[in-house]
């Protein structure tokens, strides 16, 4: 088990309605759930984090007459990708995935819950000025190294690694306990993302423990 006191292991959004069979199903979503299993076994800190969206919420192409899932359109924040309605509160969607061992996590982040703000990244909401509150926790509990895993790689699981190298967090997204959905080039698009703004990536072989 990895006993560093200053590294974290964030779990990202491994929950039903992104998972085969779901309202917005990553594919493979559910293949990297014993993956991480295994890997939660290398870390002495855990979190996870959940989408909570309200049923109305206005990232729900259904809260838009005559918009399509995956159209997209200008708000406040900029542009919004429209999504069929998915990981609703209280819903069976929104649970995390039943297989996924969560007895070891010290928090869970909720995102998505403000009705008229989208949220992929951890940190913040898509406004990129509320914060989750996350990287307070970090600080307070003194980690300075993050690793990533989950779903989105593209999306949630992106952006929660970009931000977190902006908070000042060192960032490592473990690939192969990722899923992508790869929408219009969106995943080669992360990566080089990754590259310019020096998140790391690895496989879970690659991490101590």
């Amino acid at each position: 088990m990895n006993r560093n006191s200053k590294t974290f292991l964030l779990v990202v959004d491994v929950q039903l309605d992104f998972c085969p069979g779901g309202a917005l199903a990553v594919p493979d979503g559910d293949q990297i759930v014993a993956g991480i299993n295994q890997l939660m076994k290398r870390f002495t800190h855990i979190g996870f984090t959940q989408d909570w969206h309200p049923a109305d919420h206005s990232s729900f192409a259904s809260a838009h007459p005559g918009k399509s899932p995956f159209e997209t359109i200008s708000v406040d924040y900029g542009e919004q990708t429209l999504w069929p309605d998915h990981c609703i509160q209280g819903q069976e969607g929104a649970r995390l995935h039943p297989e996924l061992d969560t007895s070891r996590g010290e928090l869970i982040i909720r995102k998505g819950y403000r009705r008229n703000i989208d949220s992929y990244s951890a940190f913040f909401e898509n406004d990129r000025k509320t914060p989750t509150g996350l990287a307070g926790y970090l600080r307070d509990r003194g980690f300075g190294k993050l690793y990533i895993c989950g779903l989105a790689t593209d999306f949630c699981v992106g952006f929660s690694a970009l931000d977190g190298v902006a908070c000042g967090f060192e960032i490592v997204v473990i690939e192969d306990v990722c899923r992508a959905i790869d929408l219009d080039g969106s995943l080669a698009a992360m990566k080089q993302m990754f590259s310019d703004q020096g998140v790391t990536l690895c496989r879970s072989d690659d991490v101590p423990g």
